[in-house]
């Protein structure tokens, strides 16, 4: 596995992201013996399903698929999951709830759970925009262009998952129920007006996060290659 990793040039973001994970649950966990209470112990499966998209992509660059019909099964799979690693930047509307520990430790709690799945989610998208490139052969311009459609769609994913309480597996065992809800948020007055609101921000703000962190990358792979 170490072996295939440093062949992927993925070796020192894994344990990067790995460090970052445990130093998540480790604050909330000596967060548990200072308050006496669970407090944010919920942010870990919070961080679990921002995990599974950036495990589904990088097992996917580890085994090197090739076949289109598996990129586009994984794509699909990894755009239904993709939501819950910026979800967890909206935890910080928790800091208003609970508050049986001091404010400044729950702050970096929350927000060191976000910048991790952040990480993940950003990396994975970083993972799917390689497949369209090498594996679809999309130019640059369409691959961003499918990247901000990408990261609205999660963000009004983010808003389903927020404001409605919606799952993403809810998708396949509550299908009716949850299309019938969205529609019934968007045909309110009124209403519909923060579901556009909330999707555009968050997606404004999630694209302006992404896309330094992109060229930062990329400044980095084209530094790394020179003689």
């Amino acid at each position: 596995m170490v072996k295939s990793l440093r062949e992927s040039g993925r070796l020192r973001l894994t344990v990067f992201l790995f460090v970052v994970s445990l130093f998540c649950i480790a604050l909330s966990v000596f967060r548990v013996f200072l308050a006496g209470t669970y407090g944010y112990l919920f942010l870990n499966w919070n961080l679990f399903l921002a995990f599974l998209p950036w495990l589904l992509t990088s097992v996917a660059v580890l085994r090197k698929v090739h076949s289109r019909i598996a990129i586009v099964l994984i794509m699909g799979i990894w755009l239904l999951f993709f939501p819950n690693c910026l979800y967890m930047l909206t935890d910080l509307i928790h800091l208003r709830a609970i508050a049986d520990a001091p404010l400044w430790l729950d702050l970096i709690i929350v927000l060191s759970f976000a910048w991790a799945g952040l990480c993940y989610g950003f990396t994975s998208l970083m993972d799917i925009e390689t497949f369209l490139k090498e594996r679809f052969h999309a130019a640059p311009r369409m691959v961003s262009a499918l990247s901000v459609c990408m990261i609205y769609l999660a963000a009004f994913g983010i808003y389903i998952g927020r404001f409605l309480r919606w799952n993403s597996w809810d998708l396949f065992g509550n299908t009716a129920e949850l299309i019938h809800d969205i529609f019934d948020r968007l045909a309110v007055s009124g209403r519909e007006s923060q579901v556009i609101g909330f999707t555009v921000l968050m997606g404004t703000l999630l694209n302006f996060m992404y896309f330094p962190l992109r060229y930062a990358a990329g400044r980095r792979s084209q530094i790394s290659g020179l003689p």
